[in-house]
């Protein structure tokens, strides 16, 4: 396979590693000159219609999600009978070998590393896909320490209509006990997982291990796992309590979104610990399986009310603190008794001089919580008791829908004479969210941002990535709301990452006029410039060549040199006047002339010599005339004045022309008899 050009494009250089049906390479991107690497399939699956189907799934799921934390996708294609997908090439090294090498992680990288997961999750799960293959091993922790998820190898969308079995498809160590037991899954399942990597990198080690993956995955369905601070006594209540939602055996009981744990996991690492105490207080009191202590097993442990977290106690620490809820329960039930007591007097005294004092008889108070205030009036008016709606306010209420009452004194149920105000408060609705002014999130890198907009009280997401050149690859390009507009608190604000200047290939406009090759060029996205230069090919007006030259890819934005043909230029014309004609010819042919002879009688000039040219100077290949000498046309002794040159006398005009050449020509000699 090393250095087969796949698709005409890509080099395949170096093997990285094999998988359970892919082999990946290193390769060399020949047209943009970059490293990529190279995801196959193994030939025995190759011919195989259901794995050539997940194959191409893999790479259409994996190029839709666009994410920092997420391997990008460029390409995908069959070349021959190799299937082949075309990524992002990361230096670094998986979660699971770091695991390995170094033990468990500090507290905070585990949450970051946590946090980073689940964003990518975020962004899967709202395209409708499942990774359902979370684990360390497709995690890559990048040189500057973040993280990249890999391997949608079973992904699948929600609407995919494979039909490969549910069941185990990831590794036992990582699947959820809904995957376990082939149930329908969804974004929780993926959650679950990523519960496990964060218990592994706390902890150095998975909660759920056996002599098979059979007998790992039934431990996923049926035993609870060791809480992480047994095994690491440094792991922080809270961040154990957020591992612990994450790996509860019902859905339901889990966090329940990707950007839900993202959040919890940011508070943990701003020191928002009560924000975290409240996201996982909903976790079960004890586990479900009570099994022995000091093997590594998993047991039942109590667990504490502030922050949910499960911790274990010894008998003798679980006595003393039974006895001492006992006594502080026998404190707080006999100051209870007495203020109850002594309440009731108060009350039975009131209604007593109530009542004697004005004859009037008492009644119990309805309830009108819930009720509009003229509903509660209507009520009142048919109980015929003779209560009124005395006082009435207004305040917020998160729960109680506008206009309803939320409190009322009396209370309902209470004793009051007939004829009494009862004062309500009436609900305004959810108190409207402070306006906050959104933050310029221009050239921030992701973390950067949220920690931006975590500051204005305002929430943020990755959306599709823009092209952008004057913006770093990886940061932020575009924003909605926009820098500087208003919006609620609690608002999402949208970020786009730049994938830097948007690549373009050159049109060819080679031959055509100027005029239609910069409007060609600048509907592709490029400015124009021209230069102009002569061509004795190419007609006068009309592109010569560009720079980059057609078919290249340059940054859309970018100017594209045409250059225009002048025409053909004019050249010296060697000067032949004196040569013999045939030096002539060959001296104006040499410097790419062509010639044509006439002749002339000359009385200065010797016969066959060039008396004249038609040119001095001309464009290169065009046609020069040479005059030619014929002789003299005057008498001259000893010379042939006439053009008979056989020596015979011809006589034309009267002219008397000797066969010696002495006679005098007064006439024009045309022949000679």
């Amino acid at each position: 396979m090393a250095d087969r050009v796949l698709g005409g494009r890509y080099q395949v250089l170096d093997k990285v590693g094999t998988g359970g049906m892919a082999t990946v390479y290193r390769g060399m991107d020949q047209v943009l000159g970059r490293t990529v690497a190279i995801k196959t399939m193994l030939p025995q699956y190759a011919t195989d219609p259901s794995f050539a189907a997940r194959f191409k799934q893999e790479a259409q799921a994996a190029a839709a999600l666009n994410s920092p934390y997420i391997v990008s996708v460029y390409d995908w294609g069959k070349d021959g009978d190799t299937y082949y997908i075309i990524m992002e090439y990361l230096r670094g090294t998986d979660l699971k070998s770091g695991i390995r090498k170094h033990g468990a992680l500090d507290c905070k990288k585990v949450a970051q590393i946590g946090s980073q997961i689940a964003q990518a999750l975020s962004v899967a799960h709202n395209h409708d896909i499942i990774h359902r293959d979370i684990k360390p091993q497709n995690i890559m922790v990048q040189p500057d320490g973040n993280i990249k998820v890999m391997d949608f190898g079973i992904a699948r969308a929600k609407n995919s209509h494979l039909t490969t079995d549910n069941s185990v498809l990831g590794t036992a160590h990582y699947v959820s006990p809904e995957q376990t037991q082939g149930k329908p899954l969804g974004p929780t399942t993926d959650l679950y997982s990523l519960g496990i990597v964060m218990y592994e990198a706390a902890t150095g080690r998975v909660p759920f291990d056996g002599d098979n993956a059979v007998t790992v995955a039934m431990k996923q369905v049926t035993e609870q796992p060791v809480p992480p601070s047994q095994i690491n006594p440094n792991v922080d209540p809270q961040l154990e309590a957020i591992i612990l939602k994450c790996m509860q055996k019902d859905p339901k009981d889990r966090f329940q979104t990707a950007d839900e744990l993202y959040h919890t996991l940011h508070d943990y690492l701003s020191g928002r610990m009560q924000a975290v105490n409240n996201a996982t207080a909903m976790l079960p009191a004890t586990p479900t399986t009570p099994l022995s202590r000091g093997n590594g097993s998993t047991q039942s442990l109590p667990r504490t009310q502030s922050t949910g977290r499960m911790r274990p106690q010894s008998a003798t620490e679980q006595a003393a603190q039974e006895e001492e809820e006992r006594q502080k329960k026998q404190k707080r039930n006999r100051v209870l008794a007495i203020v109850g007591a002594i309440a009731g007097i108060v009350v039975v005294a009131l209604i007593i001089a109530s009542v004697l004092g004005s004859g009037s008889k008492a009644y119990s108070v309805p309830n009108l919580l819930g009720l509009t205030q003229d509903d509660a009036q209507a009520q009142l008016d048919s109980d015929g008791h003779g209560f009124q709606i005395g006082n009435v306010s207004e305040q917020y209420s998160p729960s109680v829908e506008e206009g309803k009452i939320i409190e009322q004194t009396p209370g309902a149920g209470r004793t009051a004479t007939e004829g009494s105000s009862i004062d309500i408060v009436v609900s305004k609705g959810e108190e409207p969210a402070a306006s906050v002014t959104v933050p310029d999130l221009t050239n921030c890198t992701p973390s950067e941002a949220q920690d931006l907009l975590n500051k204005y009280g305002l929430k943020g997401q990755a959306g599709d990535s823009v092209y952008n050149a004057d913006v770093e690859v990886g940061h932020v390009a575009e924003q909605e709301p926009a820098a500087e507009t208003s919006a609620k608190a609690g608002d999402t604000i949208t970020y786009h990452l730049s994938q830097g200047a948007e690549q373009v290939s050159v049109p060819n406009v080679v031959g055509e006029s100027q005029s239609s090759a910069t409007s060609t060029l600048q509907s592709a996205g490029f400015e124009v410039s021209v230069t102009q230069s002569s061509s004795p090919s190419v007609e006068k007006g009309n592109v010569i060549s560009t720079n980059p030259s057609a078919g290249t890819s340059a940054d859309k934005g970018s100017t594209v040199t045409i250059t225009v043909s002048t025409g053909p230029s004019s050249v010296s014309v060697p000067n032949v006047l004196g040569y013999d004609e045939s030096s002539a010819e060959s001296a104006l042919k040499n410097a790419g002339f062509g010639v044509t002879v006439t002749t002339e009688a000359s009385s200065t000039v010797a016969k066959g010599k060039v008396i004249s040219q038609s040119a001095t100077s001309a464009t290169s290949g065009s046609t020069i005339t040479i005059v030619v000498s014929s002789g003299s046309g005057s008498s001259n002794s000893g010379t042939n004045n006439g053009s008979n040159s056989n020596g015979n006398s011809s006589t034309n005009n009267g002219g008397t022309n000797s066969g010696n050449g002495e006679g005098t020509n007064t006439g024009s000699t045309t022949s000679g008899t």
